[in-house]
């Protein structure tokens, strides 16, 4: 099959080294295949997205040479997928147990959610109560996949998170539901992203096979850029910015150079053309 994959950036802050790195294997890993690349904004976070943003990450995915295959013209966006997400939606409740929650993140304190909700179930049209979320219970079967980087893996996520939370108590779709979601209609096969997001790969193979998916994508977690201080990095924390780079009269072939140096992919002060990616990442049929 051919493969199709999404480079995926929230607009939350600047494209820094660490988006060029998933743009290295995003575009490398498609290309070493013959696949397309789709450009979706993942901004189903309204209260922190901007479009001043999104419009400074396109600015310089276009500058450093990745440009998508799809979703540029006009561009992808998760906030205009509401009608999507909300079919989504009615499909689980009439299959699944699908709750009305408004347990808040204090409570919850980042741990396993234990269910508290479960009885409130929400039956298609029934109306959502103010300020109050939305879940679906997951049973306690394990998912097992192969990674394309890492091998044979099982997560059991009614044991890593408990129920999904699929639209957070602000009316925002998260995470885990709009990106299942998205790269069902989008038909997505190869999803290519940091190890960061690792544990988020049962849970979504799960709800996608609850809304219907028989195949699941392949997945790929590429290594991440680590800080001296052991931390990734991150737009919040201001670091390296292309935008920076490029305001210091550093190039893109440079800027390529010092990303894919920094995971290990080659050395230190080399550059790297655009056309060159698809050889320093390997094939993604692999693994799956």
């Amino acid at each position: 099959m051919t493969p199709t994959t999404r480079f995926a950036p929230s607009p939350t802050g600047y494209l820094h080294l660490g988006h060029v790195v998933n743009a290295i294997y995003v575009w490398g890993l498609a290309r070493a295949a013959g696949g397309r690349v789709l450009l979706r904004i993942e901004d189903h976070d309204r209260i922190r997205s901007r479009r001043a943003f999104e419009a400074a990450i396109l600015d310089d995915l276009a500058w450093l040479g990745f440009l998508p295959d799809a979703g540029l013209n006009p561009v992808r966006r998760q906030s205009d997928n509401d009608s999507a997400y909300a079919t989504a939606l009615a499909t689980l409740a009439a299959t699944h147990n699908v709750y009305a929650c408004d347990c808040s993140r204090k409570e919850i304190a980042g741990e396993r959610y234990p269910g508290r909700c479960r009885a409130r179930r929400l039956l298609p049209g029934t109306p959502l109560p103010p300020a109050t979320g939305v879940r679906v219970q997951l049973d306690e079967q394990p998912e097992s996949f192969t990674d394309g980087a890492l091998g044979e893996l099982v997560q059991t996520p009614a044991e890593q998170c408990g129920d999904l939370l699929l639209r957070d108590r602000d009316g925002n779709w998260t995470y885990q539901f709009a990106v299942t979601v998205d790269d069902m209609n989008d038909g997505v096969n190869l999803v290519v992203r940091g190890m960061d997001l690792l544990s988020s790969t049962g849970r979504q193979i799960k709800l996608a096979r609850m809304l219907g998916r028989t195949e699941p994508s392949h997945f790929f977690h590429h290594p991440l850029i680590i800080r001296p201080d052991g931390e990734k990095l991150s737009k919040s924390s201001g670091d390296t910015g292309v935008r920076e780079l490029r305001a210091a009269g550093v190039d893109a072939p440079a800027v390529i150079g010092l990303a894919a140096a920094a995971v290990g992919l080659i050395e230190r002060g080399a550059r790297v053309a655009l056309d060159a990616v698809s050889e320093l990442v390997g094939d993604p049929s692999r693994g799956r």
